[in-house]
């Protein structure tokens, strides 16, 4: 019974957080991004991020991307400065061809930070990145 489940392991996504600089605001700040590094194009991209420590949680935000095309990115969401001390968590489902795939992806508190940048595939830019 159980053997006979598949349940698909995934490869070649990520959640990364990116620092750009906002011209609005003229502010540098962190984002984050799905990225797909896959040959292959992602549909109905659902994501639930949420943060929290301790003592303190965020409200449960939800995204959705409708295609996440071959060898591309998409933004998620803007992150404030005061959760990058939290556990940052993106529960991420997608529908590669028939398929449905799903994976937990987290920061751990304090880890979006300059220090622990490097490159990011597809995006060809320094951020921390988690697969």
């Amino acid at each position: 019974m159980k053997k006979d489940i598949e349940i698909p392991k995934v490869e070649g996504v990520y959640v990364a957080a990116v620092r750009v600089f906002n011209k609005d605001l003229n502010v540098d700040e962190w984002n984050a991004y799905i990225v797909n590094d896959k040959e292959v194009d992602l549909e109905m991209v659902l994501i639930v991020s949420k943060g929290l420590s301790k003592h303190k949680k965020t409200a449960v935000m939800r995204h959705k991307v409708e295609k996440l095309p071959a060898k591309s990115y998409a933004k998620i969401e803007y992150l404030q400065d005061d959760i990058l001390a939290l556990v940052n968590t993106y529960e991420v489902s997608f529908f590669e061809g028939n398929k449905m795939f799903d994976k937990s992806f987290v920061f751990k508190e304090n880890t979006i930070n300059e220090n622990a940048c490097q490159r990011v595939p597809v995006m060809n830019v320094q951020g921390v990145y988690v697969k």
